[in-house]
C-alpha cells in the first residue's frame, strides 16, 4: 500500500549509490486539434550522489532527434536542493514542484525564459496511488520477475490516473492544457545500462474512465516489424473503482521501434476483458537517462466507440539498440 509519507524521499535499502528516486508528469494539450502537443516534465534524483537529472521535453512532430522537437532541455547533473525534499524543490533548470497534499495534488511550473516557454499545471490524482508491488491491489505482484520492466528500479513504484489542468506559452503562443493522464514516483537501484526492456503506456478516455499498463517485449523482431507485448502490470480505472489487472497481452506495431499502432487486450481476475486500440500522433525519442532511449509517442486510442489519448514509451537500453542495429546493417 502507498502511503502519504511515500510521496516523500525514502531511506535507501542499499547502499548502491545509483538508488533514485523519481517523479513524471505526462501530459497533453491541444489534443483535439491537428497539433497536439506532449509534454513530459521529469526528475529523476540521485540523492546519495546529491545530483539530480531533469528533462523537460514538448513535441508536437514526428521526430527521431529530440533537438527537432518543439523544445527540448535535459540537465544530468542538478544539485540536490537542501534540505532535501520531494513535496516542495525547485531545481536550477527552471522546474519548482510543490505537492500541496502527498499524493494528491501536486502544482508544477517550468520556465525557460530564453526559448519564451512557460508551463504551469496542477496535477490532481483521480484515484488512490496503484502499487505494482502490493499483491492486494495487484494481482500480478506475488509473481513479480524482477529481471523484466526495470526490476530494482521499480522496487517501489506507483502510477496514478490525474487530471491536468493549467496552460503552456511556447515562443509567443498560449495552449490551455486540460487533459486526463498519467504520473508516477519510482524509488530503487537505477543502473546506468538498462538490460530489460519497458513498454509504459495508458489510454484516457475521460475522467471516470482509464487504462495504465506495464508490458514486457522483444527486440527480436527488429525496428520495423511487429512485436508482441505482454503485461507485467496494470489497472483500468472505472467510475472511481480502481480494477488490479491479472493478464494482458498485445501487438505494437513499429518503425524505428516507435510504436506506431498498437492493440491490447487486458483482463480482470474475473475474465472481464477490455481492448483498447491506439494510432500514433507523435514521435519523440526521450533520453529518461543517458543509457536508455525510450520511444516516445502521444496516441489517440479506441475503445467500444470512445476516443481517448495517451503516451506510450517503449525503452530499450543503449547496449540493447547497438546490438539490434548491427544485426541489422551486417546480417549476422
Amino acid at each position: 500500500m502507498i502511503r502519504p509519507e511515500d510521496a516523500q524521499f525514502h531511506q535507501p535499502t542499499s547502499d548502491d549509490p545509483l538508488w533514485a528516486e523519481t517523479n513524471y508528469f505526462g501530459l497533453y494539450a491541444g489534443q483535439d486539434t491537428d497539433r497536439p502537443m506532449n509534454i513530459g516534465i521529469y526528475a529523476l534524483f540521485r540523492e546519495p550522489l546529491g545530483v539530480v537529472g531533469s528533462t523537460v521535453s514538448v513535441n508536437s512532430r514526428r521526430v527521431t532527434v529530440p533537438w527537432a522537437a518543439d523544445y527540448w532541455d535535459a540537465w544530468e547533473h542538478l544539485v540536490v536542493p537542501q534540505p532535501s525534499n520531494l513535496l516542495d524543490y525547485e531545481l536550477a533548470n527552471g522546474l519548482k514542484v510543490v505537492c500541496s497534499d502527498p499524493n494528491k495534488v501536486w502544482d508544477v511550473a517550468y520556465t525557460d525564459p530564453a526559448a519564451d516557454l512557460e508551463i504551469r499545471f496542477r496535477c490532481t490524482a483521480l484515484m488512490e496511488p496503484y502499487d505494482i508491488n502490493d499483491p492486494a491491489m495487484d494481482p500480478l505482484a506475488a509473481d513479480r520477475d524482477m529481471s523484466k520492466t526495470w526490476g530494482h528500479a521499480y522496487a517501489g513504484h506507483f502510477d496514478m490516473t490525474c487530471r491536468f489542468e493549467g496552460e503552456i506559452r511556447l515562443r509567443g503562443v498560449t495552449t490551455p492544457i486540460d487533459c486526463v493522464s498519467t504520473m508516477d514516483h519510482s524509488w530503487g537501484v537505477r543502473a546506468e545500462r538498462q538490460t530489460s526492456r519497458l513498454s509504459w503506456m495508458h489510454a484516457h478516455f475521460s475522467p471516470d474512465f482509464a487504462v495504465h499498463g506495464l508490458f514486457d517485449f522483444t527486440t527480436e523482431n527488429g525496428p520495423d516489424a511487429p512485436s508482441p507485448i505482454q503485461m507485467t502490470h496494470g489497472y483500468v480505472l472505472d467510475h472511481g473503482e480502481v480494477i488490479g489487472l491479472a493478464s494482458g497481452k498485445g501487438v505494437t506495431e513499429r518503425r524505428g521501434f516507435y510504436p506506431e499502432k498498437i492493440q491490447i487486450e487486458v483482463a480482470d481476475k474475473s475474465g472481464r476483458t477490455w481492448e483498447f486500440s491506439g494510432t500514433a500522433l507523435t514521435v519523440f525519442p526521450w533520453q529518461s537517462q543517458p543509457g536508455v532511449v525510450g520511444h516516445n509517442c502521444l496516441l489517440r486510442w479506441t475503445h467500444d466507440g470512445q476516443t481517448g489519448y495517451g503516451e506510450c514509451m517503449d525503452f530499450i537500453g543503449m547496449g540493447e539498440l547497438g546490438d539490434v542495429y548491427h544485426r541489422l546493417h551486417t546480417g549476422s
